[in-house]
């Protein structure tokens, strides 16, 4: 196997550290056996331990071992030390380990914005001028413009896709719901007004252009706003100027949409009720062309646009969703039947958080709905969702870095996956009441900031070996050194789906498939959807 760039030291842990009583498991490569802990100030050795025996890891395709200090609660600064003479990097153990990490990948929304000038009080010195304002063209009605500026670059380019935009506000409203507490500091953003908290001013951001993105004569919502190809590599965002083209209304983008905007009056009514009635009336609208479009094809790219597809065969989750939120916020008994007949097909995951698997979304509105549920159908769901997050846990245990990934679903934006599973692990505790999957969490949080087989932060900034050449346009277009920190990278990707990582990448282990090098858009492009559920999981934290 190539293991070339591969991590050299053999000690993997959390770069950014620990919380005193959370579980700490370092992984170090080889047979294991003897394991100390050195306080990083004096050389004293603190804590001696032995690590569990040794396992074939399919995964990284090392063998391992594992060393469980969880034990070890005093704060300080600390490095880990093994008999034949390997050593980690320095790593603390403290309470507040993750808040300045949390803050930088809320902020990393602001970064993506588009329509506005970035300026230098709140972008520091990764500011860029205003992009993307121009009216756009509705494809196959050339003749129509319409103005859709605004909400969040998607990715690494400069599209800017309803499906995806709406499982991020997602993430960030839940992460808001369960955990306010986490955002109660200031980012600061330039809206911020000490009244309204700042993760609800960026979701705003990205729920105008939501709204601008609903058709006004049917109530449908356009799938995506993009140029008819990306730009190239190191184009900043305002000098992409090429046409800006609507593609045409999909099923999939209004479900997600009427789920997000159902979410976001709920959420929003408390702050702002003109807003937040404005989107329960558009959510009504979608809810109302869905009904009108029972049988819709999946969305395909028009033949001459080549921007991100965001395709999807299945519209059934994303009704399931929006009829979920829908009931939720209104109580009202035609989206409550609604959701009871989606809920009984098994065409779809209820289970599943990723941007073409919305149902666990709406799994998540019905358990968490103070209406009257439905009690043999909410205790179905609960069951199964429980049975989700041991079937995730038991992978955990498994593998040799603690994660609940199995070696087919390092895939494009494992990452993401990963986050989704701990996202899901903590409502499923939450809901349930057990602490049963507290450190499988844990373990999943670790290996995103340095406890993998790659010795790499997965988030530019943070750690002490982060990503430092994402695929991000504007980080390589922008003169600065340091790429815009708080962006979460895509991580290993075993499909080998760019130049770079055929030629560099193949016959590595699944794990071990990823390359910090902006060429390898396939392993490490960031993205709004794979920074939200980080920040959900992550606000459980701080």
């Amino acid at each position: 196997m190539n293991m070339e760039h591969v991590q050299q030291n053999g000690i993997a842990v959390n770069q950014l550290g620990y919380r005193g009583r959370d579980a700490k498991i370092a992984v170090i490569a080889g047979q294991g056996g003897r394991f100390r802990i050195v306080n990083a100030r004096n050389g004293e050795v603190v804590w001696q331990g032995q690590t569990a025996p040794a396992i074939e890891d399919a995964s990284s395709g090392q063998t391992v071992s594992r060393g469980d200090f969880t034990a070890w609660e005093a704060p300080g600064t600390y490095r880990i030390e093994t008999e034949d003479g390997q050593s980690s990097v320095l790593f603390a153990i403290a309470d507040d380990v993750y808040e300045d990490a949390h803050r930088a990948m809320l902020k990393a929304f602001y970064y993506f914005r588009c329509g506005t000038a970035l300026d230098e009080p709140h972008a520091e010195p990764w500011k860029h001028e205003a992009c993307h304002l121009t009216q756009a063209i509705v494809h196959g009605h050339e003749s129509r413009r319409m103005d859709a500026w605004g909400g969040w670059h998607d990715a690494g380019d400069y599209g800017k896709y309803v499906v995806p935009g709406a499982k991020a506000a997602a993430d960030l409203l839940l992460a808001f719901e369960l955990y306010p507490e986490a955002f109660a500091q200031p980012l600061p953003l330039p809206e911020s007004d000490g009244r309204m908290p700042d993760v609800l001013h960026e979701c705003r951001y990205e729920l105008d252009w939501l709204q601008r993105m609903q058709d006004e004569e049917s109530g449908g919502v356009f799938h995506k706003l993009t140029t008819l190809r990306f730009p190239a590599g190191d184009v900043m965002p305002e000098d992409d100027t090429a046409p800006l083209y609507l593609s045409p209304i999909s099923a999939t983008a209004t479900g997600c949409f009427a789920g997000i905007m159902a979410m976001s009056a709920r959420i929003y009514s408390p702050y702002d009720e003109a807003f937040a009635a404005s989107c329960l009336k558009a959510a009504v609208r979608a809810w109302a062309w869905l009904e009108e479009h029972p049988d819709e094809p999946g969305f395909r790219n028009p033949a001459d646009i080549a921007t991100g597809e965001y395709g999807d065969g299945q519209d059934a989750d994303e009704r399931y969703w929006a009829a979920a939120e829908l009931y939720r916020t209104t109580g009202e008994t035609p989206y409550h039947e609604a959701f009871q007949a989606l809920a009984k097909q098994d065409s779809f995951g209820k289970y599943e958080l990723g941007w073409a698997d919305m149902g666990g979304y709406g799994t998540f509105a019905y358990l968490m709905s103070e209406r009257e549920e439905e009690p043999e159908l909410a205790q179905e769901l609960m069951a199964g969702l429980l049975r989700r997050a041991d079937e995730l846990a038991a992978v955990s245990d498994r593998d040799g870095y603690g994660l609940s990934l199995l070696p087919d679903q390092y895939i494009w934006g494992s990452n993401m996956l990963v986050m989704n599973h701990a996202m899901l692990l903590l409502v499923a505790g939450r809901l349930s009441g057990s602490e049963n999957f507290e450190r499988h969490v844990h373990e999943h949080v670790h290996y995103v900031f340095g406890a993998n087989v790659m010795g790499t932060s997965y988030v530019t900034g943070y750690g002490a070996r982060p990503i430092r050449h994402p695929h991000h346009r504007p980080s390589e277009g922008d003169g600065v050194e340091e790429p815009v920190p708080g962006l979460v990278s895509g991580g290993p990707n075993k499909g080998l789906h760019d130049d770079y990582a055929r030629e560099h990448l193949a016959g590595r282990a699944p794990a071990a498939s990823f390359a910090d090098v902006m060429e390898s858009y396939s392993t490490n492009e960031v993205a709004i959807y794979w920074n939200s559920p980080a920040v959900f999981v992550l606000s459980h934290f701080v």
